[in-house]
């Protein structure tokens, strides 16, 4: 079985910083891509941003500068430092990461349970 764990949410004003956490455990061979969705009440689950195996990343327009997404294969977890916050970010934030478990087929996708990050103003 796999697990994502993920930490980090809470609240923070306007301006301020959080780092957010998704560790994979459990019977896992291989891990690909590594993303943040987030959802907010009332609107459709959006990518955040997404880091490859390789390292590479990719971001939403609204976060580029201020959000950094980073990995570290060896603890199998992904990261996502969110600095500059504003009150448009408060949302459930999900990891979602594509890997092959024991005895699976080939790689599939995987939720994370959800954090809430709520941004006052």
């Amino acid at each position: 079985q796999v697990q994502l764990v993920e930490s980090g949410g809470g609240l923070v004003q306007a301006g301020g910083s959080l780092r957010l956490s998704c560790a994979a455990s459990g019977s896992i061979v291989g891990i690909d891509s590594m993303s943040w969705f987030r959802q907010a009440p009332g609107k459709e689950r959006e990518l955040v941003a997404t880091i490859a195996s390789g390292g590479s990343s990719n971001y939403a327009d609204s976060v580029k500068g201020r959000f950094t997404i980073s990995r570290d294969n060896a603890k199998r977890t992904v990261y996502l430092q969110m600095n500059s916050l504003k009150p448009e970010a408060t949302a459930v934030y999900s990891c979602y990461v594509y890997l092959i478990a024991r005895g699976s087929s080939g790689f599939q996708p995987h939720w994370g349970q959800g954090t809430q990050v709520t941004v006052s103003s």
